[in-house]
């Protein structure tokens, strides 16, 4: 059966996470899953180049079909927005150097693909992505964040077919 694989990003100029999930019918399954430390001391351009190289990395070694990202929520105070935003720019350039698609979701909609629930706490949508993958439930929740992105991107369009 052909399987897509999805790489789903949580931007950040602290921690980057991401993952990535491959989709063969209705199952989903872990592939790989991380995050991207960037230097906290360097200057905001070398931390957003480490964000660039690390994505660019990701999706050389796991080559996905499709990419899914976090949307910057609104409610967040204007600097924490534009680092955000920064961070999710240096990861979209990385992702249309490869040419691939992007799907972007807001954080109300992951969770709601996640867990069923669109307020559920961070610690929530770790919980049930550590029980689908069976991962451990203490991950970072940058990586769990990563895998919920993906995750809904596989839900939210579950006719994806690609051969591989």
């Amino acid at each position: 059966m052909a399987s897509t694989r999805i790489l789903g990003i949580d931007p950040g100029t602290i921690r980057c996470g991401w993952a990535v999930i491959e989709r063969s019918g209705n199952q989903l399954v872990h592939a790989a899953s991380g995050v991207i430390t960037p230097q906290q001391k360097a200057p905001m351009s070398e931390r957003l180049l480490e964000i660039h190289a690390g994505i660019s990395e990701v999706v050389r070694l796991w080559a996905p079909n499709e990419t899914s990202i976090e949307m910057v929520y609104h409610g967040l105070n204007a600097q924490t927005a534009i680092k955000l935003g920064q961070a999710r720019g240096a990861a979209l350039i990385a992702i249309a150097a490869y040419g691939l698609p992007v799907h972007e979701y807001e954080a109300s909609v992951v969770k709601q693909r996640t867990t069923g629930l669109g307020n559920a706490s961070k610690e929530q949508v770790r919980s049930m992505v550590a029980l689908m993958f069976r991962l451990p439930d203490d991950m970072i929740l940058d990586r769990s964040d990563a895998l919920a992105i993906a995750v809904c991107h596989a839900r939210q369009h579950p006719l994806l077919k690609v051969s591989r």
